[in-house]
């Protein structure tokens, strides 16, 4: 996919090898220099063209010339101390601002990343909608959160999850890829049994990416049992509704085999009930899934609550009724690690 910067050059990190390859050539070099060009962004993740010392000064003029490198500066790092977690605030080079944060597990890293500068969805429950939606990231910057964050953390990433700032669903064309780059044997080269994109639900892209079989985990914001619950706290279920949703998760795995996750945000008094957990199973029977109960982030807008002693509690209404679900593992509780309150913290 061919993006271009404010002066008219070529974003060269979110181009395939082919892509690539292709835009060398007309510079009228050889085509190996595609496939040392592609190392130096990808496998040794380079900063600038200066640093591609097998390449000559001429070429690497020419590459400034025609190209452009973006880059990701650190606004504000923040370290837990309970469980390793590392939270970033990235500044990008138009001078907004998104999050990234990496989780420590006992299998590896993994990283969740933005895909918006903001987002247009407006669950009342998410910080991330709170500062307002400025624009897409491109496919080179949801990439460049992975490799800046490798660099300053000094860690191996071997899972991605897109659960950031902004809906990833409503940025398709640069997340699909993004996961197209990552995901290239001459590149990084990470599966994408590793990654999970997650959607509050907007469907004709589900079915979108069901074709495209790419392999990756498909995680949906669910947070209710029926419509009424849903729309209050959710306004995309007023145009794609609870039936709408759940027959596109149907096509995605019919079409894929992969297992779906759903996402539910626990709010005390509002989706919390064992009478929610009826309605949930019943909407759920027949699905290959699992449910992941996430106690809500307090955010100072709203007056959500809970606690895991409420998601410990609807899990067990939910395990009765012969439905797979766990309680999200908290980490990095000590630095608000949940993605959009460092952003909106920096910029209202």
């Amino acid at each position: 996919m061919v993006a271009f910067d404010d002066n008219g050059k070529i974003d060269i990190l979110g181009l395939l090898p082919d892509e690539l390859e292709a835009k060398i050539l007309k510079l009228g070099e050889k085509k190996f220099r595609a496939g040392q060009i592609f190392d130096w962004l990808h496998v040794k993740r380079v900063s600038s063209f200066d640093e591609m010392t097998n390449l000559s000064v001429q070429l690497r003029n020419l590459l400034n010339e025609k190209f452009c490198l973006k880059s990701l500066f650190v606004s504000k790092k923040l370290e837990s101390h309970t469980d390793n977690t590392v939270k970033y605030l990235y500044e990008l080079e138009d001078g907004n601002h998104v999050e990234s944060v990496i989780m420590e597990y006992n299998y590896g890293n993994t990283i969740c990343v933005s895909t918006q500068v903001g987002c247009k969805m407006g669950c009342r429950f998410c910080a991330s909608t709170i500062a307002g939606f400025k624009r897409d990231l491109t496919s080179s910057e949801i990439l460049g959160q992975i490799y800046a964050s490798e660099r300053d953390s000094g860690r191996k990433i071997s899972g991605v999850v897109l659960m950031g700032i902004g809906e990833p669903m409503d940025n398709f064309d640069n997340v699909v890829n993004f996961l197209e780059v990552l995901s290239c044997p001459k590149g990084f080269n990470m599966s994408l049994r590793h990654v999970s994109v997650s959607t509050c639900g907007i469907v004709p892209r589900i079915y979108e990416l069901a074709e495209k079989k790419l392999g990756i985990t498909l995680s949906i914001s669910l947070h209710a049992s029926n419509n009424k619950s849903r729309s209050e706290i959710m306004p995309v279920n007023d145009r794609y509704d609870i039936n709408e949703l759940l027959a596109a998760c149907r096509y995605y795995f019919k079409v894929t085999g992969r297992r779906i996750s759903f996402e539910y945000a626990l709010i005390d008094g509002h989706n919390d009930s064992m009478e929610d957990a009826r309605e949930l199973a019943e909407l759920l029977g027949g699905f290959v899934c699992h449910v992941n109960i996430i106690p809500v982030n307090k955010i100072k807008e709203r007056n959500y609550h809970s606690d895991r002693k409420s998601a410990n509690r609807f899990r067990g209404y939910l395990e009765k009724l012969g439905i797979n679900a766990t309680v999200r593992r908290t980490l990095g509780a000590d630095i608000d690690a949940a993605c959009g309150q460092l952003r909106r913290e920096y910029e209202i």
